[in-house]
Order: C-alpha cells, then sequence, then structure tokens
C-alpha cells in the first residue's frame, strides 16, 4: 500500500510503501478487545489487603470474667474494637494477574495500524523537526496539516523540539515507536507517523 509522505507545513515529501502484513489486515473487533482489556488491566495497580481479625497475632484467651465486671463480654484481643486488633471490613488482595499471548498482543497492534490505515485516519509525515520549539509554529504547521487532535508516534526516541514545542496542546500526544500500543493508537483521533515509526514498526514485526 502507497501512502503519500508529507511534512509538518503540509507539503509534499515523496511516497512510502506500507507493509501489507502490518496495515493491510482486516481489523477483528473481537482482538482489539481482547488486547485493550488486557492492557487495562495491567494499569490497575493491586490493593494492599489488610489484617482481619484472623490474621493478627493475638491471644485467642478469654481475658475477663463472663459477668460482673461491669464492661462488655470480650473473649478475644484480636476484636476489631481494640487497638492492635484485626481491621474489620479492610481491603482484600484483588489480583488480577492479566495474560494474554505475544502472538495475540501482535496481531492487536497490527489491526490498530491497519484499522486506522483503512479508516483514512492514518497519515505519514517526514519528521517532527519543530523550528525553535516553538509552540505558536506548531499550532500554525498543524492547521495546515488539519490535525486538531492526534497521536504522534516517531522513531527510536521522540523529537525533542516537536515534544516541547506540544507539551502544553491539549490532544496532542506523542510516542517513541517502542510505546506503541492498542488502545493509545484506537482512541486517537488521528495517526501521524514519521518515515522512522514506519520502518520501526515493520522492523518490530519482521524482527
Amino acid at each position: 500500500m502507497k501512502v503519500e509522505v508529507k511534512t509538518l507545513d503540509a507539503g509534499k515529501s515523496g511516497e512510502v510503501e506500507l507493509n501489507d502484513a502490518v496495515f493491510g489486515l482486516e481489523p477483528r473487533a473481537d482482538i482489539l478487545h481482547r488486547v485493550v482489556t488486557w492492557q487495562l488491566e495491567k494499569r490497575r495497580g493491586t490493593a494492599r489487603g489488610a489484617r482481619e481479625r484472623s490474621d493478627v497475632a493475638r491471644t485467642g484467651k478469654k481475658f475477663g470474667r463472663q459477668k460482673g465486671g461491669g464492661v462488655a463480654r470480650h473473649g478475644d484481643r484480636a476484636a476489631p474494637v481494640f487497638i492492635g486488633g484485626g481491621k474489620a471490613h479492610g481491603p482484600r488482595v484483588r489480583d488480577f494477574n492479566p495474560s494474554l499471548n505475544k502472538k495475540i498482543r501482535a496481531l492487536g497492534l497490527k489491526m490498530a495500524l491497519s484499522a486506522k490505515a483503512k479508516g483514512g485516519s492514518l497519515t505519514v509525515i517526514d519528521n517532527l523537526d519543530v523550528a525553535d520549539g516553538k509552540t505558536k509554529v506548531l499550532v500554525g504547521q498543524l492547521e495546515k496539516l488539519g490535525v486538531a487532535k492526534a497521536l504522534f508516534i516517531d522513531g527510536d526516541a521522540i523529537n525533542i523540539s516537536f515534544a516541547k514545542a506540544s507539551s502544553n496542546l491539549v490532544g496532542i500526544n506523542v510516542l517513541p515507536a517502542v510505546g506503541a500500543n492498542v488502545y493509545d493508537i484506537l482512541r486517537a483521533e488521528t495517526l501521524v507517523l514519521t518515515r522512522a515509526a514506519v520502518e520501526k514498526l515493520e522492523a518490530r514485526f519482521n524482527g
């Protein structure tokens, strides 16, 4: 699949041949759903469980007489009402421990890229150079490019001038190629890849 390569100023910079094995697949909702669910579950932190009544190391011996003491008839120092006792209705450990086959994860990323390519919301640009890293300059370039909200993916590392210029622009996100993931790609209005990103993503699957 051939795609026109643009500059940040919306000028023409040639063409690039996209690998159909990466950008030309037919997206499947079930695969994408599995990968996104796995990603979101991996982000969830595991709660630290509290020690409950049966977990604390305190004596279970009855420490007062049953009647005549003028106080409640307790029989266990581990009761939640005592200092050092177990927590009543405390947080429990909920470890989701999600797992997903590497082949399915790779297939999901390919399908996410293919979905953007087939939907016409994929743009390939030459590079992310912004003069002096100025936000005002970048805003003008994005207007020419026709991009308001987008995910930009660069090569090995994020372009410093672009990262600086876009740091306070709402809706503009940037990732290195190694950070490309299904969730961020699918939720982006537009996906913008540099030439270097295309090379890295294709090498990632062919290597």
